[in-house]
């Protein structure tokens, strides 16, 4: 079957057409929260960016985070936010392809930015006299290199896969485009394109959960084994990283159960829902608890508003 009808058809968003009835109180709050998380991220990235003592490897990789978090949800917001002013239901197969490829790509890639920041800190409180040699700025980058060319690859080869499945529908039960919702509009046999989703998702999850939890086990068992400062210290870090890992995680088990209840007919709105958390909440949480519980960020994050005349001293 030649895969004609995808070149040559727009896509229902069904979820926008749900919101119709509501979309300026819906275009208002996209606008709110999409300002938030560009705002809050840009904060931190400035911050670091200009105080030459931040330019350290755990700095640069909560900068990287945060920066991750605002395209991830760029993914989303813009988009939207024209949608629920132009009344806009639609989405070409081409720009429904490129935005499950970017999310997917800033999906993975967050995944890659909490594991290397995970084995950071490891190395910080369980190898403190080593840390300077261990770890430095420009294997950091290397790190974030290596990820980067990781996470592309896999949502291309997902994306081919995909392009050569035949659509027999037009409809998304979504306000988005996601890979899962393609491959239930095919014509034919899907096995192989879910199976490597499927395979490649567990496995990328099993190694990159694996450095995290290890790392989080070893820096418990330092924080039992010392006192006083050291413990705090051990344990102020343990914490801050566990909150945002598992916002992270959140977001995925809302993909996860999406996934999971594919067949079964729910309300759009909570496929849109299911689909969505992961997009707003990391990027909105992130900054906010880098920002409040770093103590190196938290400092001239405060300086910074002082100056402003916009925070008590």
């Amino acid at each position: 079957m030649e895969n004609t009808w995808n070149v040559s058809r727009n896509l229902i968003l069904l979820g926008l057409v749900e919101m119709e009835g509501l979309k300026s109180l819906y275009c208002v709050l996209s606008i709110v929260l999409y300002s938030s998380i560009v705002l809050l991220s840009i904060i931190i990235v400035a911050i670091v960016v200009a105080d030459t003592r931040l330019h350290e490897p755990m700095y640069i990789l909560i900068s990287n985070l945060v920066l991750n978090g605002i395209f991830r949800s760029s993914t989303l917001f813009p988009k939207l936010i024209v949608d629920l002013v132009t009344s806009s239901t639609t989405i070409t197969y081409g720009n429904c392809m490129a935005q499950t490829v970017f999310i997917s790509v800033f999906a993975l890639y967050e995944m890659s930015t909490l594991t290397i920041m995970a084995y950071d800190r490891y190395l910080a409180v369980c190898l403190p006299l080593r840390y300077s040699m261990l770890i430095t700025n420009e294997k950091v980058v290397i790190f974030i290199l290596g990820s980067m060319v990781v996470v592309i690859i896999i949502p291309l080869i997902a994306m081919i896969l995909t392009l050569k499945l035949p659509l027999c529908g037009n409809m998304l039960n979504n306000i988005i485009c996601d890979n899962m919702s393609l491959i239930v509009l095919s014509c034919v046999d899907s096995s192989i394109s879910q199976l490597y989703s499927a395979s490649v998702l567990v496995s990328y999850l099993s190694v990159t959960l694996f450095v995290v939890v290890f790392s989080y086990i070893q820096i418990f068992h330092v924080c039992l084994k010392v006192s006083g400062a050291s413990r705090r210290k051990g344990v102020h870090t343990l914490v801050t990283h566990l909150l945002n890992f598992s916002i992270f995680l959140i977001g995925l088990l809302f993909v996860f159960i999406r996934y999971r209840l594919g067949s079964i007919k729910l309300p759009i709105s909570v496929h849109a829902l299911l689909s969505i958390t992961a997009l707003i909440i990391p990027p909105l949480f992130n900054p906010l608890i880098y920002g409040i519980r770093t103590h190196g960020l938290k400092m001239k994050v405060t300086q910074y508003l002082e100056k402003l005349y916009c925070w008590p001293k």
